[in-house]
């Protein structure tokens, strides 16, 4: 996870080392997420990743299917910096920034995992992806963060404690309004994860039953289409 909001962080997760772990716990949901996308080939395209962490999502997604060149962008300048020296020689940038001024009519995909929750403005968001996208351009938004969610009075009370960020109430039908009103074709499914999820004693989720839950049925994919 990673987030926007007005001042850039230094990480995400408040313990380094937690930081440093997200990726791999990530990792199984990225290469579903992958398998998602409805665009398969990607070796023309130019991707963003908003909110891209470490930027594990955008070395996964160039393993499994290559693309032209990509932007990865994120508020904690800690982790961009990590992100930076872990691409080798892949064709993606990281910016320790949450604006996408400069950037107008630029990518055919954009991503975004666990971010959409912690935006303060929604629709000043839709409005800057909007114009990032090429028109027929594609977003994916993935959050299981929603007041949807049965676990989202706990987990408010978690990311307070356990991260440097502020997180926003809305629910599905909330992001889906802020969505279109930008101008997006507005769809979503499941994740429906079909992976095997392990047990974290001390996770987000601690009753195991919730977290089998989550993963399968609470998380939500929303694909914004800019026509």
């Amino acid at each position: 996870m990673a987030q926007t909001q007005s001042a850039n962080i230094g990480t995400w997760y408040i313990d380094p080392d937690a930081e440093d772990k997200m990726a791999d716990g990530h990792a199984p949901i990225w290469r579903h997420l992958i398998d998602l996308i409805v665009e398969k080939d990607l070796t023309a395209k130019s991707v963003l990743d908003f909110g891209c962490n470490q930027g594990g999502l955008l070395r996964h997604l160039y393993a499994i299917r290559p693309f032209h060149k990509a932007l990865g962008v994120d508020i904690a300048d800690a982790s961009v910096a990590k992100a930076e020296a872990l691409k080798g020689n892949l064709p993606v940038q990281h910016q320790a920034t949450s604006s996408l001024a400069g950037w107008a009519d630029q990518f055919d995909v954009a991503i975004s995992h666990e971010v959409i929750y912690l935006i303060p403005d929604i629709d000043a968001h839709a409005a800057d992806i909007w114009q990032a996208l090429k028109r027929g351009g594609v977003y994916y938004a993935v959050t299981g963060c929603h007041t949807d969610n049965p676990l989202w009075p706990k987990w408010r009370e978690l990311v307070a404690k356990r991260t440097n960020t502020i997180v926003q109430d809305r629910s599905i039908t909330d992001y889906g309004r802020a969505f279109e009103k930008a101008g997006f074709d507005v769809s979503a499914r499941k994740l429906e994860f079909n992976g095997f999820i392990p047990f974290v004693a001390d996770g987000w989720t601690p009753n195991f039953a919730d977290a089998l839950e989550y993963y399968t049925q609470t998380k939500i994919v929303f694909r914004l289409v800019k026509p």
